[in-house]
């Protein structure tokens, strides 16, 4: 199986909007080529898919099958993946060494990479603040095993990082908070913290960086599908980079919360949809919401 830049590839997509798509990508990347691998085959679903789900690989199931209980069909083109942090190393050593009055927690991904150092440690006995219940759900299983070590103490009412901060219990004057982050996370949490007389330590644990490789036809795919699912400021960055080598690309893009929705609208990105609750559940409804607002308009251009 070959690999090859966009601007090198000769279409074989069996839709004429998917060669139009692919021609217009070629034309208008050739400074920033991306590495494209070939496929020998078309893509294997019976039915194109509506919706594209663009997390890691292996972290998509959950949406897959929400959704598949409403008949809808996905493509699953993961678009970021994870790295680590300059600050991973220290992470378990801090841990050890020091007594947090808080841990606060602001992604799965920061969670799991956590508890991994957490169990280096020693599983220390620590008390996590969490943005949301997504967050929340990574250490559900360790709390069954270790309920006197670690607890989930605290969640905001409104699932951001900044409710987090203003919202988060004090419980004395010198207030500690360790909070392992990604490196790509705005300043908002220890900014809105330390505002309010928390003593703050950033760890840079883990990174974002995009995938650097597409496959042919699942890319082909995913530019004519109505709706494009993203859980991260970092992934609605990495799809807004595709799509800004095409010319007429104006399908919905569903985001799991407010923060990735203003970072795709900043992006000039139109047709945002998001809860007003981050989670699972409200991305769902957001996505559905999505695609009847599409079959809306259709059956209103048909009439």
């Amino acid at each position: 199986m070959a690999e090859i830049t966009l601007f090198a590839l000769s279409s074989s997509s069996s839709s004429p909007t998917h060669q139009h798509s692919l021609r217009q990508f070629r034309r208008r990347s050739r400074s920033q080529p991306i590495r494209i691998r070939a496929s020998s085959s078309s893509s294997s679903s019976s039915e194109r898919a509506k919706v594209v789900v663009t997390r890691e690989r292996g972290k998509n199931g959950k949406l897959i099958n929400a959704l598949a209980k409403h008949g809808i069909n996905c493509l699953e083109l993961p678009l970021i993946q994870h790295t680590e942090g300059p600050d991973l190393e220290k992470l378990s050593s801090v841990l050890n060494g020091n007594k947090f009055d808080w841990v606060v927690i602001t992604s799965p991904e920061a969670g799991s990479v956590f508890l991994n150092a957490w169990r280096t440690a020693g599983t220390p006995k620590v008390r996590v603040g969490v943005v949301g219940s997504g967050t929340a759900s990574i250490f559900k299983e360790v709390m069954q095993s270790h309920q006197q070590a670690l607890s989930v103490a605290f969640s905001p009412t409104k699932a951001t990082g900044k409710v987090l901060a203003s919202e988060l219990p004090k419980f004395n004057s010198r207030c500690t908070v360790l909070y392992p982050a990604s490196m790509k996370a705005g300043s908002e949490i220890e900014e809105g913290l330390t505002d309010r007389g928390f003593e703050v330590l950033r760890l840079n644990t883990y990174s974002t960086v995009p995938v650097q490789e597409i496959d042919h036809n699942v890319l082909a795919e995913a530019f004519s599908a109505p709706v494009v699912a993203v859980a991260s400021p970092s992934t609605v960055r990495a799809w807004a980079n595709l799509i800004s080598k095409l010319e007429e690309w104006d399908n919905s893009v569903t985001c799991i919360g407010e923060t990735t929705a203003m970072a795709a609208k900043r992006l000039g990105l139109k047709n945002v949809y998001y809860p007003s609750k981050p989670g699972l559940e409200g991305w769902v409804e957001s996505i559905l919401e999505a695609l009847g607002v599409r079959d809306h308009l259709q059956e209103a251009m048909f009439r």
